[in-house]
C-alpha cells in the first residue's frame, strides 16, 4: 500500500456501491411503497434527468458492482483505501418497521461481504432506518458490532409517502437522541448524504434536483443538528457531511446573527459557525477556491478526501483536485490521509485486527 506524505494511506471517505439484491427485496416486499418512491423520484427529477441518470448508471454499472474495476480505478486515482457506503437510492425510507430493519441489516451484511473481498483496501458504512427512530440503535449496533463496519450513512430527512400523520423526521428530532448517544458511545461515524429534496417539482429541470438540492439539503440537515443542540449534548459525535457540507460552511454569518437576536434560534450553546470545528466534511466541492474556503472555515483537521465514486457528479481524480487547490502541504496531507487516520478510518483488515466485530 502506498502512503501519503504524512506516512498514512490516502483515504477516500465518499464512495458507493449498488446492491441489486436489496432493491429486488424491497420491490417484492412492498411494491406499492417502492412504486410510490419511484414516482416521487420522477416528479422530483423530471423526465430529462431521469433518462440521463438511467444512461449514467448503465454506463457505470461495472464500477458500482465489480471489485476488480473499483481497485483498478483506485490505483489510477492514487487512492489507497475507500470507505464504501450503499448508494443513497437504497435508503428506502418509505418502508414499514419490519421491512426497514430487515433492509438495513441486509445492507450492512452486503457491505461487510463486499469489503471482505479486499480488506486491505476497503472498509464500509451501513444503513439505519431514519424513518423509524426507535429502530436506529438496533441497526447501528448491527452495523458496527455485528458487521464490523465503521458507522452508518443517513439521509438529510425522512418522510414516508402517504403517511402525513407520522410527519418528517429531521436530524433535530428528539426521538433520535438514543441514536446519537449510541453513535457517540461506539465512536461510530455518521455519514450525512442527502437523497431527494422536499422542494420536489420546483427542481425538476436542468438537473437542479441534484445541483441545488444536495447542497441545500446538507445545509438544512446540518442546521437542524447544530441549532437543536445535538452537538452540545454529544460533543464526541463524529458526523461527516458529503459534498463539503453544501451551502452551510461558508455562509454562516446569517445563522450567527439569528442566534444572537432570535430567541427561538438559541437552542445551541455557541454561535452556529463555531460548530464547524465539531463536524467533518468531504472535499467534493468541484472548485479549488471553494475547497480552500471550506478548509479555512472548518479548519484543516475537519476536511477529508471524497470522490462520490463512481457517479458522474463525483470526481474521477479526487486526489488531483485536492492537489490543484494548492493548500499548504501540511493541510493537503491532512485532507488526503491524516484526518482519516485520526478518525480511525482504516482498511477493514486493520480494523478487524484491532477491533474484532
Amino acid at each position: 500500500m502506498s502512503t501519503g506524505s504524512d506516512g498514512n494511506p490516502t483515504v477516500d471517505v465518499h464512495a458507493h456501491i449498488l446492491l441489486p439484491a436489496l432493491q429486488q427485496l424491497v420491490a417484492e416486499a412492498d411494491p406499492d411503497g417502492f412504486g410510490a418512491q419511484q414516482s416521487l423520484e420522477v416528479r422530483r427529477n423530471g423526465p430529462e434527468s431521469m433518462a440521463a441518470s438511467g444512461r449514467m448508471i448503465k454506463e457505470r454499472w461495472l464500477q458500482l458492482t465489480d471489485l476488480d474495476r473499483r481497485l483498478a480505478d483506485m490505483d489510477a486515482q492514487g487512492v489507497d483505501v475507500q470507505l464504501v457506503s450503499p448508494s443513497p437510492s437504497h435508503f428506502y425510507y418509505f418502508a414499514g418497521e419490519e421491512l426497514a430493519l430487515e433492509l438495513a441489516k441486509q445492507a450492512n451484511q452486503a457491505v461487510r461481504d463486499f469489503v471482505d473481498r479486499a480488506p486491505e483496501r476497503l472498509n464500509g458504512l451501513g444503513l439505519v432506518p431514519l424513518q423509524h427512530p426507535g429502530l436506529m440503535v438496533e441497526a447501528l449496533n448491527h452495523a458496527v458490532l455485528e458487521c464490523g463496519l465503521l458507522g452508518v450513512e443517513i439521509g438529510s430527512f425522512a418522510a414516508t409517502p402517504g403517511d402525513p400523520e407520522r410527519g418528517t423526521v429531521e436530524l433535530s428530532d428528539p426521538r433520535l437522541e438514543a441514536f446519537w448517544s449510541r453513535a457517540e458511545e461506539l465512536g461510530a461515524l455518521v455519514f450525512l448524504h442527502p437523497f431527494g429534496c422536499s422542494l420536489d417539482e420546483r427542481l425538476d429541470r436542468f438537473y437542479l434536483a441534484n445541483t441545488v438540492s444536495q447542497p441545500a439539503e446538507n445545509a438544512v440537515a446540518l442546521s437542524h443538528l447544530v441549532f437543536s443542540g445535538v452537538l452540545d449534548r454529544h460533543p464526541s459525535l463524529k458526523v461527516l457531511a458529503a459534498h463539503g457540507g453544501g451551502y452551510l460552511p461558508t455562509t454562516l454569518g446569517r445563522s450567527d446573527h439569528a442566534w444572537r437576536v432570535r430567541p427561538e434560534a438559541h437552542g445551541c450553546a455557541e454561535p452556529p459557525s463555531s460548530y464547524l470545528k465539531r463536524l467533518y466534511f468531504d472535499s467534493l466541492v468541484h472548485s479549488a477556491a471553494e475547497l480552500r474556503a471550506l478548509v479555512a472555515a472548518a479548519g484543516p483537521g475537519q476536511v477529508l478526501l471524497g470522490s462520490d465514486y463512481p457517479f458522474d457528479m463525483g470526481s474521477d481524480q479526487p486526489v488531483a483536485e485536492v492537489v490543484e487547490a494548492q493548500l499548504p502541504s501540511d493541510h493537503r496531507a491532512s485532507v488526503l490521509a491524516g484526518n482519516a487516520a485520526a478518525l480511525g478510518i482504516t482498511p477493514a483488515s486493520v480494523r478487524t485486527a484491532r477491533h474484532p466485530a
